[in-house]
This record gives C-alpha cells, sequence and structure tokens, in this order.
C-alpha cells in the first residue's frame, strides 16, 4: 500500500532480459534498510525488491526488480529502458502519514498526454484516458499519474476518449518525473481504489 507522495527519484541502470524482465535501479535510498522482498513503487507499479546493493564511496546504491510480461503489457510503452527515471516510493508503514490517497501500486490503464502548458508557475498538464476507466474519474476526485497522487481539475468527455487536466506545483515538478512530461507521452494511470469500490456497488446493485 502507498500514498502517492514519491520520495525519490530513480534511474534504471541496465536490463536484463530472462524469463521476466530484470529491472535493476539506482536510488539514493539507504539500501542497507530495504528487505530483500520489500515492495517499492516504481512510477505507479508496485514491485518486489529481489535483489540490491549499498553505493561505493557515498554513491547512490541500488535495487533489482523483475518485470512480468503481463506488467509490461500493461504499463505505459518504453517505461523499462535504460536511463528511465522512475518516481519512487516505498511502502506505508503502520503509522505513517497519509498525504496523499491510497494507492495499491496496481495499473488500471494508460493514458496519454495530449499537451502541457503554463498556469502561473505550474504546469497544466491534460490527458487521454481510455474509456473504460471514465466512470472513475472526476473532477476534484484524486488519480494516482505515473506513482504520483494528483487532485483532478476537469474532466470532458470527448469522441476521442475522455480528456481530464491536472495541475502540477513547481515543487512536485522538481521532486517527480511529472515536469518532464511533453505531448505524446504514456503514463501509467490508477483510479481512486473507492471509485472502484463504488462501481463494483453500484453494478451489483444493478443486477439485483
Amino acid at each position: 500500500m502507498f500514498t502517492g507522495i514519491v520520495s525519490d527519484i530513480g534511474t534504471i541502470e541496465r536490463v536484463e532480459t530472462r524469463g521476466d524482465t530484470r529491472v535493476v535501479v539506482s536510488t539514493d535510498y539507504d539500501t542497507a534498510g530495504i528487505d530483500l522482498g520489500a515492495s517499492i513503487s516504481c512510477s505507479g507499479v508496485c514491485l518486489t525488491v529481489v535483489d540490491l546493493g549499498v553505493g561505493e564511496d557515498g554513491g547512490p546504491g541500488w535495487f533489482a526488480v523483475d518485470v512480468s510480461g503481463e506488467t509490461l503489457s500493461r504499463t505505459a510503452q518504453g517505461q523499462w529502458t535504460e536511463g528511465k527515471r522512475l518516481n519512487l516510493e516505498r511502502a506505508l508503514r503502520l503509522g505513517d502519514e497519509l498525504g496523499g490517497h491510497i494507492v495499491t501500486g496496481h495499473v488500471d490503464g494508460v493514458a496519454e498526454v495530449l499537451g502541457v502548458c503554463p498556469a502561473g508557475d505550474s504546469k497544466r498538464i491534460g490527458f487521454r484516458l481510455p474509456r473504460e476507466l471514465a466512470a472513475f474519474v472526476a473532477p476534484k476526485g484524486s488519480v494516482t499519474v505515473d506513482g504520483v497522487s494528483l487532485t483532478v481539475n476537469e474532466v470532458r468527455d470527448e469522441q476521442d476518449g475522455t480528456h481530464f487536466s491536472i495541475n502540477v506545483i513547481p515543487h512536485t515538478q522538481s521532486e517527480t518525473t511529472l515536469g518532464e512530461l511533453e505531448a505524446g507521452q504514456a503514463v501509467n494511470i490508477e483510479i481512486d481504489v473507492l471509485a472502484r469500490y463504488l462501481q463494483r456497488m453500484e453494478s451489483y446493485r444493478a443486477r439485483s
């Protein structure tokens, strides 16, 4: 379980193709304090640490995760490549502050960046969402974009899909990869878990 509050930006140092795809990520986390089997959200994808190492001479440490074919097929194209920067968050611990919203690390779909424009010192970013997720995104509701908890500003249903926009303040631009987004890029989307349960309740009620 996560909150969507990014605590580090890692970089993919190496990708190894084997039964699954092994991805090695450099990080400023103190990897001496990470256990094998721990969960880390990598741009919104909950993955299990299968290997790790400490930094040499004060340099960054690293951890490795195995990315299954299923995960590759359901996450943003080009995400699992060398040099790619990832928003990282360690799993929530009992007593931690819930600063964003409840995030599971299970990607529901991939959205496309439609455009980025300035809004004061912030950036306003528009996305096109797959139709099957349209019912789960609402103005002033929560959504997770590449592992970052955000508030939805506006939602419009268009012929080519559902469009929604968010504002990214300067702090979020500098502390996550969202400040680097450009039109045409793909991002991982996780809908609010409460919206998922409400939809299930409505579907069950309609059949009763």
